[in-house]
């Protein structure tokens, strides 16, 4: 597996583009400021206790509080990702909490905030 390219971690134009292109053909239906808050956003997808979940990385903690009030759609679309058998309608919206150098999550499986250390060992420190 060494061969295996490993993307610049400041580079995020690809995701950026793909998220975009995602945001246009899955979500054309929805309000457009719900478009507008997942275009400043990047997905990607993660896999927690076996299970894939959309990973939505927020910019800032009032997008992610604002799409916390709006999940249902979010967790529909992540159906469409998931190998998970039944489909996994988990997502986790995050943001940086740069103060304490950790990320914040909300957790659609439990309807609460949790806290991580890194977004790609999702493994939660504390609720809250």
């Amino acid at each position: 597996m060494s061969d295996v390219p490993i993307p610049d971690s400041q580079d995020r134009s690809l995701q950026k583009a793909f998220t975009g292109k995602l945001v246009d053909e899955y979500f054309d239906y929805s309000e457009s400021w719900l478009r507008a808050i997942l275009r400043m956003c990047i997905f990607s997808l993660t896999r927690i206790g076996g299970k894939t979940a959309l990973l939505i990385e927020c910019p800032n903690q009032a997008v992610a509080k604002r799409l916390s009030r709006k999940t249902y759609p979010l967790q529909q679309f992540s159906e469409c990702f998931s190998s998970s058998y039944p489909a996994s309608r988990r997502v986790l919206i995050c943001y940086q909490d740069s103060a304490l150098a950790t990320w914040r999550c909300f957790d659609t499986e439990s309807n609460s905030w949790k806290t991580w250390e890194n977004l790609q060992i999702p493994t939660a420190s504390t609720d809250g």
